[in-house]
């Protein structure tokens, strides 16, 4: 007998819906349906290109001014939505694994993501960090420099999400200098820190580097 999740996500700033969704899923036995409840269009978006990844029937309502639920059922492909239903069904194929990547690695320079106004870019470097703490293929290391090493020092809003990420084997570096020149050596929260030897080898051996 299937079982329905309900996830309660209004209020909540992206990634957290999807990782919310994510892991209810994961959890989830085919026919099992989490119901998601946002306040945003983009987020209704997102949950459906969740969906459609991970091979699930998906549809969404609108019940209020801001207020969407996105239903999702586990292990559907290709599902039709039901004859009376307004709602439409969204599936696509997920892209399929590769064994042999030899992993990645996460450059951060700044402590802002982007360009623009300060305070949007720091929300959106926090909600970066957050999503691939989540993520089920997480980095070999993560390198801040530069202004970068402000998001492993005190103050920093994103230190639990390193530490957590750094408990599940990533290592959390942060250029010595860059400490010394800010004046943020003594502050140093997370992580290590190392020089820029270590930090071009690491750029250099690895299958990717992510820079947001």
């Amino acid at each position: 007998m299937s079982k329905r999740n309900v996830v309660d996500s209004l209020g909540d700033k992206c990634p957290v819906p999807v990782v919310k969704a994510k892991k209810a899923l994961d959890q989830a036995a085919p026919g099992d349906v989490v119901e998601v409840h946002v306040d945003n269009e983009i987020a209704v978006q997102n949950l459906m290109k969740l969906a459609g990844s991970m091979q699930c029937g998906c549809s969404r309502t609108q019940v209020g001014e801001k207020h969407f639920v996105v239903e999702i059922t586990a292990g559907e492909r290709d599902g039709e939505p039901e004859e009376d239903s307004p709602e439409t069904v969204f599936s696509c194929a997920p892209v399929p694994e590769n064994t042999t990547d030899p992993g990645y690695v996460v450059v951060v320079s700044s402590d802002l993501m982007g360009t623009g106004e300060e305070a949007l870019g720091k929300i959106l470097l926090k909600g970066f960090l957050y999503a691939v703490s989540q993520l089920d293929s997480l980095p070999k290391a993560i390198v801040f420099y530069n202004r970068g090493i402000m998001v492993t020092t005190e103050g920093s809003e994103s230190v639990e999400d390193l530490k957590a990420m750094e408990a599940r084997g990533v290592e959390i570096y942060s250029c010595g200098t860059c400490l010394d020149y800010y004046g943020r050596k003594e502050l140093l929260k997370v992580g290590q820190v190392t020089n820029m030897y270590t930090i071009a080898e690491l750029m250099t051996a690895a299958g990717r580097v992510v820079k947001p």
